[in-house]
């Protein structure tokens, strides 16, 4: 039955003489406890399982000065010891009873979230509450964590062709923000980390006025209510405030080009860039159709252009980062062999002053907004979909409910919409371009 009403659902989707689709709200309950968590619950019992999640307003922007990557590997030492926890029990308790487990840093929060059968409720909602305020923060899970983390970037970055350029996105587009350090740090950086360090970070933004409690799927409202109470409500904040004292980035006045080599580039790439507004504004909507326009898989204008017509570049692509202060809209393409980072450009460029000046077509709206809508609507099939949905609005927007309001929002879009955040954003003065290239044998 869920099989055949989603395939209703999409053809309701690809024919437009069926009108907008009407999206069922999620019942999201919310409150906050004295201490200041917030807690917010959607009830699901469409299958016996339930996710706890706990997203931090703590990320790669709040690493200490100097010690970039810090957020990312904490994220890893909160799978440690507890003062009631022995080292891995979280994954104890969840894999082996059938769930899992998974936690991730971005430059505005860490989240760690687990699914697992409904009965073992109770049991997550203390570990939760337990590595919040108890985590056993010693030399040995700090060395072997920190380890673990220099590795990731040994692998993710170093050995990989491409790795470098995504930290350069960062380094290079922002100038006085944070956001400029990137989240996995490097290995220097991780190296001036200490012990001290680590334990004075746990105690500044792992706390309860710094968290979002969120449960979804199949409890008792009753029984999770007095849980929530029973393990989060005892919980005591630090003394000391959180200091969000960050230094605004100035909008940029002139585009620049930086040409950056490394030993292990195959080909040629293009990383470029423009500041975003903040995550919260309502232009984020038309931004992303104009992203799908540009970007959106092998029919979008760009990936013709560039792929198959000129078969300058052998894939091209656009993504929209939307953080809290700004985040950035970046194009990312490599070339065929045949293409240069600078005519690559050039053609990028043409095709964003064609979408200023003509705006997207009748067709191709109605085609990006039904493939944003239905991706929106596929990852929020499950309980871990929704919410991970909810914990993105409570960062990002702010506001756990606006999870109800983004189809419509998407929906809403008008080409000349499109038309005004494309002059508006990606204006020629703010570009940043990157050309990364293979390092020349000395």
């Amino acid at each position: 039955m869920k099989v055949f009403s989603k395939f209703i659902l999409l053809i309701a989707l690809a024919v437009p003489a069926l009108g907008q689709v009407s999206v069922p709200p999620m019942k999201i309950k919310q409150r906050t406890l004295d201490n200041g968590l917030k807690f917010v619950s959607v009830q699901d019992k469409a299958n016996p399982v339930v996710t706890v999640q706990v997203w931090y307003r703590v990320g790669g922007k709040d690493d200490p000065v100097g010690k970039s990557g810090f957020a990312h590997m904490f994220e890893h030492m909160m799978f440690k010891a507890t003062k009631n926890m022995p080292n891995e029990m979280m994954d104890r308790i969840t894999e082996d009873v059938g769930g899992w487990n998974n936690a991730s840093t971005r430059e505005d929060l860490t989240n760690y979230y687990e699914v697992i059968p409904s009965n073992y409720l109770e049991t997550l909602l203390w570990a939760e509450s337990d590595r919040m305020v108890n985590l056993s923060v010693d030399a040995g899970n700090f060395k072997s964590e920190r380890d673990v983390v220099m590795e990731e970037y040994r692998q993710s970055v170093l050995a990989q062709p491409y790795g470098q350029l995504f930290q350069y996105m960062d380094s290079l587009t922002f100038t006085s923000h944070p956001y400029k350090r990137g989240v996995i740090g490097n290995l220097e950086e991780l190296s001036a980390a200490t012990l001290e360090d680590a334990f004075a970070f746990y105690r500044q933004y792992y706390r309860p006025d710094n968290a979002s409690l969120i449960v979804v799927g199949d409890f008792d409202e009753s029984q999770l209510e007095k849980w929530v109470d029973k393990y989060f409500g005892r919980l005591k904040n630090p003394s000391t405030p959180i200091s969000r004292d960050y230094p605004k980035e100035p909008e940029k006045t002139e585009a620049k080009l930086f040409e950056v080599t490394s030993k292990n580039v195959p080909l040629p790439a293009l990383a470029m860039t423009y500041l975003a507004p903040p995550s919260d504004s309502a232009d984020t909507a038309a931004l992303d159709v104009a992203r799908s326009v540009l970007a959106g898989g092998e029919s979008s204008r760009l990936y013709q252009e560039i792929v198959y017509k000129r078969q300058i570049a052998q894939d091209v692509s656009m993504f929209n980062d939307f953080r809290s202060e700004n985040g950035y809209l970046a194009f990312f393409a490599i070339s065929s062999g045949t293409g240069s980072p600078a005519s690559i450009e050039k053609v990028i460029l043409a095709e964003l002053k064609r979408l200023q000046d003509e705006g997207p077509t009748e067709k191709e709206l109605r085609k990006v907004k039904n493939s944003l809508v239905t991706n929106i609507l596929d990852r929020r099939e499950d309980v871990n979909g929704k919410a991970v949905a909810i914990g993105n609005a409570i960062i990002y927007q702010n506001d756990a409910t606006a999870v109800n309001r983004d189809v419509a929002a998407l929906q809403a879009v008008t080409a000349d919409d499109v038309k005004r955040v494309v002059e508006k954003y990606l204006r020629p003065e703010g570009r940043t371009s990157i050309y990364y290239t293979q390092e020349k044998a000395k």
